[in-house]
């Protein structure tokens, strides 16, 4: 058989816009802040419900006389300076992955830049974990938050006290419920409800600060020493307690691809810390006029009549801010959906034009079930403060980590800024993780247990899926080879086109394979579609399509989207017109490999691993489901993989 000529042209598309993200100005800008207020601050915003009262009557508290008093409204100070204001909003913001953040996608930024793949391996181990923590930390904000506004019923009547736990379970139960229909339309009043909730701080705070303005001198750092001075191993206990005011820190970085980081920043030094600042200097004027209101400062700075409009716009506040994590969540797992970190699972796309607007049913009713189980077990906000913070400082630990690599190997700092800078920042977050380690017994192992769950399923996902390709790679056919053999003039052709999705695109999909075998025709057209998820969150237009024409009416397609992208691949197909491609919609047949997965052997991985993914596997959503893929066009062909 003679061998025909192989071309291998890349075609380049007849339009290429230029990509650019304009930075927000006048009203866009404003409303951006406004619409951040809700989404970034809310656990911060919330955490004067219980922060100062946990320092001073909490499982590790210390008696709230004036020194005790003065010291820790110091270290509350100082723990808003140098972990939200100058680590968050200043150093971690700048290190964005295209505008996008969070853990997992700085993690996606530095894996490329180490150098070594045991090194790589370690960055990759080290990201997930991160990422994995924050699901604990999604199951636990919204029932401490949540019951410590509604325990503010408690302070304006005892006739609530009973049912405070049935309350909370009632509302959160509508919360998660709620998330099918999207944020849309709440989205909108969320910006403007935290805003009155940040007046209403300020307004309260000032109050008392006012009537005790002696307060202010704990912005000197020396009552924060002269505290541990004083109160030596308990007084670092406490600090488990003052990291409760910088809980809501990775929310900053986590949503910067939402708002920007102009947006964020100015919310922050505009409303957020001078609102927390005054009421948490106001609650402390309040211990130093009456220690007695040390079980719940915040609802006692109130007077009386106030208290049940308080409690109500607490609970929207926290609500909010309960939102804010579970939608964070969503976004956490299509981005490690996207880079191959977790199974397929169904992803319902709630709006049409914000891309972050997206409901995961999956997770939805897991961290429903498991904040209502906190809840109904913990039954006090109190309870479920010893048991928080151990996800998060340790998140914050390895987000110092990775940041330092951004720091010396993509802005190139000179190494003794790049230490110096490290070294401050993890000293303060190692002091706040030393001091919430004693909470692991009582309770903080629930959050990191769950955090391991999921690191453990990420891990075998992403292990998995390798051992899977060496073994497709090594029984493959050499595309190039095929069509050079292929004896493509004698076989009949139809008269249509055909997509045979592939996971390595220099091989030949099982599925041409079989349907060349048992139907002996080849299309017209056949297009060789391989998908790739970039390590950035979004495809710029000239990134998006790459086709390759391999000659006999074989093309090499491939597709790329960004990590916080839905992979619609009609829709990215569309654009092939501009490669010289007019492909008529309803003459496509799109050709799936089904594989049935047979554990066998310890080779790669554990045996119960191979079994977890084989499982996970067979649970994950459809690959014609997840690429969007018209239900009437699919074929699919099936076989048995042993691995």
């Amino acid at each position: 058989m003679p061998t025909p000529p192989v071309a291998d042209d890349r075609l380049e598309p007849s339009d290429a816009p230029s990509e650019g993200r304009p930075t927000p100005t006048g009203k866009r800008l404003a409303l951006l802040s406004l619409g951040a207020l809700g989404i970034v601050y809310g656990d911060l915003g919330t955490s004067p419900l219980y922060s100062l009262r946990e320092c001073f009557h909490g499982v590790h508290s210390v008696p709230p006389n004036a020194q005790n008093v003065l010291g820790v409204l110091s270290l509350v100070f100082w723990a808003l300076v140098v972990v939200v204001t100058i680590k968050y909003n200043v150093y971690v913001l700048s290190a964005d992955n295209r505008g996008e953040g969070g853990v997992l996608a700085l993690m996606t930024l530095v894996r490329g830049k180490i150098d070594g793949p045991k090194a790589r391996k370690a960055v990759v181990a080290v990201g997930l974990f991160g990422a994995a923590l924050l699901y604990g930390d999604g199951m636990i904000t919204p029932a401490i938050s949540v019951l410590s506004a509604v325990e503010g019923l408690s302070v304006a009547t005892s006739t609530f006290t009973p049912y405070l736990v049935p309350i909370t379970v009632a509302i959160l139960v509508l919360l998660f419920a709620f998330q099918r229909t999207g944020t849309g339309g709440l989205g909108k009043v969320f910006g403007p409800i935290m805003l009155l909730w940040f007046g209403t701080l300020a307004v309260l705070g000032a109050r008392w600060v006012v009537q005790a303005p002696e307060v202010l001198k704990a912005v000197n750092p020396y009552y924060a020493f002269r505290f541990f001075e004083l109160n030596h191993g308990r007084g670092f206990l406490v600090l488990g307690a003052v990291f409760l005011v910088a809980t809501g820190g990775e929310a900053l970085y986590a949503d910067l691809g939402h708002f920007g980081e102009r947006p964020i920043q100015i919310d922050w030094f505009s409303i957020v810390a001078p609102s927390l600042l005054l009421n948490y200097f106001g609650q402390g004027a309040l211990l130093l006029h009456d220690p007695s209101a040390s079980w719940n400062p915040f609802y006692n700075l109130a007077p009386p009549w106030a208290l049940f409009p308080l409690v109500g716009l607490a609970t929207a506040a926290t609500v909010i801010a309960s939102q804010a994590v579970i939608s964070g969540a969503f976004s956490l797992t299509h981005q490690a959906v996207q880079l191959g970190y977790l199974p397929r699972t169904t992803i319902i796309h709630t709006s049409q034009g914000e891309i972050g607007q997206i409901y995961v049913p999956a997770v939805n009713w897991l961290i429903a079930a498991a904040t209502i189980g906190l809840v109904l077990g913990f039954r006090s906000s109190s309870s479920l403060a010893a048991a928080y913070g151990m996800a998060v400082t340790t998140t914050m630990v390895i987000t110092t980590l990775l940041a330092h690599i951004v720091t010396r190997r993509i802005w190139r700092w000179p190494i003794w800024a790049t230490i110096a800078t490290t070294v401050s920042f993890l000293a303060v977050d190692l002091s706040f993780f030393g001091a919430n380690a004693i909470k692991f017994r009582d309770g903080g192992w629930v959050p990191i247990v769950v955090g391991l769950l999921v690191f453990v399923q990420m891990t075998t996902w992403e292990r998995g899926r390798c051992l899977l390709a060496e073994k497709l790679a090594r029984d493959r056919f050499n595309v190039r080879d095929f069509i050079s053999q292929l004896d493509a003039d004698r076989l009949p052709r139809n008269p249509r086109t055909a997509v045979f999705m592939a996971r390595d695109p220099e091989g030949v999909p099982s599925a041409l394979l079989h349907n060349l075998k048992h139907n002996g025709v080849l299309h017209d057209r056949i297009l060789l579609l391989n998908v790739q998820t970039l390590e950035a969150p979004e495809a710029s237009k000239k990134e998006r399509l790459e086709v390759i024409d391999l000659g006999r009416g074989f093309y090499q397609v491939s597709v790329r989207f960004g990590f916080m992208e839905a992979p619609n691949v009609p829709e990215a197909l569309s654009g092939l017109p501009a490669f010289g491609l007019d492909l008529s919609p309803m003459k496509i047949t799109y050709f799936l490999g089904k594989e049935t997965l047979i554990p066998k052997g310890s080779k790669g991985m554990w045996p119960l691993r191979k079994k977890l993914f084989a499982l996970m596997a067979r649970n994950s959503q459809t690959a014609s489901r997840f690429f969007h893929l018209p239900p009437n066009r699919v074929i699919e062909l099936g076989q048995q993989l042993e691995f």
